[in-house]
């Protein structure tokens, strides 16, 4: 796997969260947001490494082919109104 910096950044960033567990100074809720910040991390991690856009069709250029805004043509006011339904009270 080729170290890009989001890469390198994320790894910094496991390997501070994994020192403040280490550390033991830290209270219970915040050790499992600690290791959560960890599983993520891994987990976008072993995402990255399978992942390729080089190959795909969808991030090559397509010279021509781009968005463009358009107007609507169907008026706004065409949905049905709801009747107003007054709350009903329930007798004490």
């Amino acid at each position: 796997m080729i170290e890009t910096k989001p890469t390198a950044e994320l790894m910094r960033l496991r390997q501070w969260a994994r020192e403040k567990i280490d550390a033991g100074s830290e209270p219970p809720w915040a050790w499992y947001q600690y290791m959560k910040l960890i599983e993520s991390i891994e987990a976008i991690l072993a995402g990255m490494s399978v992942t390729t856009t080089e190959n795909s069709r969808q991030s090559e250029e397509h010279p021509g082919k781009r968005l463009r805004l358009v107007d609507s043509t169907s008026p706004r006011d065409d949905a049905r109104h709801h009747p107003y339904k007054p709350k009903i009270q329930l007798p004490m």
